[in-house]
């Protein structure tokens, strides 16, 4: 495997081994050889396909599909009347979503658990705490000594937040009833609360972080903890998205922008279709995915788990428009090839890329454009396998780019490489060779690369190694 070269994301005049040596951290070594590796070693999910990583996991290389029809009930207007809510679910042209499984049966989101000892905390926050807690648990890192707690960092980030809370605020105005707002609002609609009282939780009082990038939060939170371990500000980094927002507005929102598959309204699991000629825009899901990421000697002398490496961060700006991407895939290239410069690999070292595909017609052919140019003649040869799994999950938003490379992650520990759920008729793009996957493939994958791309043009590409 190449040398990682994660020194270039350094101007020159500056020196990583000398900047981390001045640091508290005992784990940090003065000898100029030294050089510190980011490794996954604890993961957690909640997702449309089950809570937990074991069951999502399962479920998604089964071929099962979390989305299902739209309820009144899931657009959380309990504080509005049965006509409004009746005419505002009349009103949405998409009717699909990709709801986390609620109840208390393994698999399913608790809520009576994660919810009856906290009124501060809104659904996305609830999301981000249990799947801390099974990422942690996995690391079997549950420090109790102080300067263990301040070497531990958060970086969880979210989307949109509680858009259904700013609803039912806003219903207090109009009925100028604004003394009976809960003085908890504030608190649950703000991002980086999820981070917040996961930190609070478990003591970690290192750097608290909250990337707010649209579709790429989850990607940029994990790449940003990743760098942060790097500089030496933590040796542990609990780091990923979260997303809650199905409910009335954000859905009529989405449905505005024509963003949202409208189609495939009384056939829900075959609404989201990554790359199929057939598709007409994403399924809205909700969800949670943590990692632990951890400096290598300090995973390695604790005796830790290790999933993968995370070698490669790649971001970019299309500076194009606001919700489309450039024609010729510009800033998906330049994510994918600056991560892969990071690295060190050469792009035919690259295995399996879980792409970004949402399953709109503009972005997923301009991204397998994209895919073709950043790999070349390993693409077109057959020999890199990709696939969009979010025909199974629908699309998380600001968890999306987390639980992806979640599902990277597991690609490499398993070597299998997760299938494209409903592509029936590929896009004209593709042709021969270079294909998305339809079925799960097992395969020695060394090396997986996971883009997200949000809103605004920006984009973030994870490349994930084996630790050799």
């Amino acid at each position: 495997m190449a040398i990682h070269q994660w020194r270039r994301i350094l101007p020159s005049r500056f020196n990583l081994t000398r900047l981390l040596s001045s640091s508290t951290t005992t784990t940090t070594s003065s000898s100029s050889s030294h050089r510190r590796r980011v490794v996954v070693t604890g993961l957690g999910m909640v997702t449309p396909l089950g809570c937990g990583v074991g069951t999502t996991w399962e479920r998604l290389i089964e071929g099962e599909c979390g989305i299902r029809a739209l309820t009144i009930k899931d657009l959380r207007l309990d504080n509005f009347d049965v006509e409004t809510q009746n005419h505002v679910f009349d009103q949405l042209t998409s009717k699909v979503a990709a709801v986390v499984p609620s109840g208390t049966d393994s698999g399913q989101f608790n809520d009576l658990f994660w919810f009856k000892e906290h009124r501060s905390i809104s659904r996305f926050i609830g999301y981000a705490l249990c799947a801390a807690d099974e990422a942690l648990k996995d690391a079997n890192w549950i420090p109790t000594k102080q300067d263990e707690k301040e070497r531990t960092g958060v970086s969880i980030g979210g989307g949109i937040g509680s858009m259904n809370d700013i609803v039912d605020a806003a219903q207090l105005i109009c009925e100028k009833r604004l003394r009976r707002l809960s003085p908890f609002f504030v608190p649950r609609i703000l991002i980086n609360m999820a981070s917040g009282h996961v930190s609070m939780k478990y003591g970690f009082q290192g750097p608290n972080h909250a990337a707010v990038t649209a579709c790429a939060t989850g990607a940029h939170s994990i790449g940003d903890a990743a760098r942060m371990i790097l500089f030496g500000d933590a040796d542990v980094m609990v780091a990923g998205g979260t997303e809650a927002s199905i409910d009335a507005l954000s859905i009529a929102g989405f449905c505005r922008l024509k963003a949202l598959s409208t189609k495939y309204n009384t056939s829900p699991c075959e609404a989201s279709r990554p790359f199929d000629v057939e598709r007409d825009g994403f399924v809205i899901g909700e969800g949670c995915g943590v990692v632990v990421l951890e400096e290598l000697e300090h995973a390695k002398e604790r005796g830790a788990k290790i999933y993968a490496e995370l070698c490669g961060y790649g971001m970019s700006g299309d500076a194009y428009h606001i919700t489309q991407p450039h024609n010729d895939g510009r800033g998906a290239i330049l994510a994918m090839t600056s991560a892969l410069k990071q690295s060190g690999l050469h792009s035919n070292q690259v295995d399996y890329v879980n792409a970004h595909a949402t399953s709109t017609p503009l972005g997923d052919a301009i991204e397998a454009t994209a895919l073709k140019v950043a790999f070349g003649e390993h693409a077109k040869s057959g020999a890199l396998a990709f696939s969009s799994t979010k025909g199974a999950i629908g699309h998380l938003l600001g968890a999306a780019g987390a639980v992806e490379a979640i599902f990277s992650v597991l690609a490499i520990h398993h070597g299998v490489a997760p299938l494209t759920l409903n592509l029936s008729q590929p896009d004209l793009v593709f042709s021969d060779a270079f294909m998305p996957l339809t079925a799960s493939k097992q395969m020695n994958i060394t090396a997986a690369m996971s883009n997200s791309f949000g809103f605004g043009g920006t984009n973030t590409s994870l490349l994930f190694t084996k630790v050799s």
